[in-house]
């Protein structure tokens, strides 16, 4: 479903759809060592706000300044979330409530 940097053809998430657009962390501070710990972590829930939606059209939120990934969440809600997948600088979840 969704790429980490480094795969694909244009190495960016879902195929590019994500690359280069200022999610996540700036250039010196970015979420990107296999040592480096995730703010998140499989089976976490979290309530977030979606800030954003990005251009495959799913709900971007953040905690801690990583970036997290929302289907079907629309700019401006509030939700809780359950994170499903989680990457070296991105993380997916799912609408729970």
């Amino acid at each position: 479903m969704y790429q980490d940097e480094g795969a694909g053809s244009e190495g960016g998430f879902h195929g590019g759809g994500y690359r280069g657009h200022g999610f996540g962390r700036s250039r010196g501070g970015s979420f990107g060592g296999p040592s480096e710990p995730k703010p998140v972590k499989v089976g976490d829930e979290l309530e977030v706000k979606i800030e954003a939606v990005a251009s495959k059209g799913d709900g971007i939120a953040k905690k801690d300044g990583f970036v997290i990934f929302i289907k079907d969440a629309h700019e401006g809600e509030t939700l809780k979330i359950r994170i499903t997948e989680v990457k070296e600088r991105f993380a997916v979840g799912e609408i729970i409530a």
